[in-house]
């Protein structure tokens, strides 16, 4: 066999291997979180989502308890998220939702705070209570331009004091 043969082939058993890993991460992220597993599906509504997907984790006290199922816009151009929760976690009806992120740029998934209601949310129920993703990258315009007014009012300051 020659030198170019034996690459090709060596090349292209990689790619195969690749894609077969690619294909048994994916089906197990898609196996997670469906009917055959069993749960049931809340809502939420947020105003902005911001890189918040389908298929991302939402977690109950840092503990994965389902995923993001779906993504809509309503009539007031407020994001609808439905939310499959596991079959054994009971959410009281004054839960609140929350989207955060993995890090300073890293992935989002939801967070949910448990309220103290006695009645639990059902199949098809409503969280009432959200609040949006935040957006880093207006975090830190805010964070530089708080920078740039202490360093003006510092120098303003040293002026004054000469």
């Amino acid at each position: 066999m020659s030198r170019d043969s034996r690459e090709i082939l060596i090349g292209g058993g990689a790619i195969i291997v690749l894609a077969f890993i690619l294909a048994f991460l994916y089906a197990g992220k898609e196996i997670r979180g469906t009917a055959a597993t069993g749960g049931y599906t809340v809502n939420a509504a947020f105003n902005r989502v911001d890189g918040l997907l389908p298929g991302a984790e939402v977690r109950l006290g840092g503990i994965p308890v389902g995923r993001v199922k779906a993504q809509v816009l309503d009539g007031y151009y407020r994001a609808q998220v439905s939310l499959f929760i596991d079959a054994g976690v009971k959410l009281p009806l004054d839960t609140s939702a929350a989207i955060n992120t993995d890090g300073l740029f890293g992935t989002k998934y939801i967070v949910l705070e448990p309220g103290g209601d006695e009645q639990y949310l059902k199949a098809g129920g409503r969280i009432e209570f959200t609040q949006d993703a935040l957006i880093v990258s207006r975090l830190l315009d805010l964070i530089i331009a708080k920078g740039r007014a202490r360093m003006k009012a510092a120098k303003e300051q040293s002026k004054v004091r000469k």
